[in-house]
């Protein structure tokens, strides 16, 4: 835990074995405050997907921070499963896996990122950490319809062919 500075974001497998504590908690923090019928996690055997691309934050060889990227047609994408460890947050970590994810979508030739994220306090650090980063509120997008625990964000991509 002590050597931050070997820090490495790749695509992986999400049914990798190491990853399991990732997801056990990501889905305990799910559950914690947010009502099953506004839980939109995708299952974990879903982030295998041709649409999908799935990353992983490793520090030191451990994993320790995921994000997926869910490609809406040619040009929009959506932010899916982000989690980091609760040991490793407060490192900007989460920022790293984001900037990952919005360079990988730029680069894809996306034009614009989307995310459903809850309403309770529990998630007002990823609110600000999207907001940071550029994403605003928006209406529900894709298959999302109104939810009183959903803050659905968006974020326009520059197009850099321009």
């Amino acid at each position: 835990m002590k050597d931050d500075t070997d820090i490495r974001i790749a695509t992986e497998d999400p049914l990798s074995a190491d990853l399991d504590l990732i997801f056990q908690r990501h889905v305990a923090d799910m559950h914690a405050d947010t009502p099953p019928e506004s839980i939109h996690m995708m299952p974990r055997d879903t982030l295998r997907a041709p649409q999908i691309d799935f990353f992983v934050l490793r520090v030191a060889g451990r994993a320790v921070a995921m994000g997926a990227l869910k490609r809406w047609g040619q040009r929009q994408g959506e932010l899916k499963s982000m989690h980091v460890l609760t040991e490793y947050r407060g490192r900007g970590l989460s920022r790293a896996v984001l900037r990952h994810m919005i360079d990988h979508a730029r680069d894809a030739g996306l034009s614009r990122l989307s995310l459903e994220t809850g309403a309770q306090d529990s998630f007002a650090a990823a609110r600000a950490l999207y907001a940071r980063a550029g994403f605003v509120e928006c209406l529900p997008f894709g298959d999302y319809g109104p939810d009183p625990n959903s803050i659905f964000m968006t974020l326009t991509l520059p197009d850099d062919t321009a």
